[in-house]
């Protein structure tokens, strides 16, 4: 009688470590599966940053406000006087290269995100941006911005 009771308690024993072991494999299988398609740790939702917050004469994210500039009804922004000065005039670096369409981004009206080493990466929409991110994710050649 003690010999079936045993048995019972065992194979419940057994049943727990069975759930356990297969609920462990779905979490595992579900990060395996998130880090697949995340970009450096984590997602590839493009998160724009404040244009405010960008230098665009040296094209870097600064994470606080820059000294804004008007030019012809637009507003671009420099880091110092030195650079307010160059955005008024020279009109080259009022513009930038999307990374991948390759055409010429105002930069006062681009998406613009952040790249692996705090750069700026000017975008025409939300969508090119996006999908700039999901090829570097995957590990795709990008053009050079």
């Amino acid at each position: 009688m003690k010999t079936k009771a045993l048995h019972r308690s065992s194979t419940r024993f057994d049943c727990v470590w069975i759930k356990a072991a297969f609920f462990t494999g779905v979490l595992l299988s579900v990060m395996i599966l998130t880090q697949r398609y995340s970009y450096s740790g984590q997602s590839p939702v493009v998160m724009p940053v404040k244009s405010n917050e960008v230098c665009m004469v040296t094209d870097r994210v600064m994470g606080r406000p820059q000294i804004p500039v008007e030019v012809d009804g637009k507003v671009y922004y420099g880091c110092c006087q030195g650079c307010k000065r160059r955005l008024k005039n020279d009109v080259n670096l009022r513009f930038a290269t999307d990374p991948l369409t390759g055409r010429r981004v105002d930069k006062a009206k681009a998406v613009i995100i952040e790249g692996t080493r705090g750069e700026a990466l000017y975008f025409e929409s939300i969508d090119t941006a996006m999908r700039y991110r999901v090829s570097a994710a995957k590990g795709e050649k990008q053009q050079k911005p």
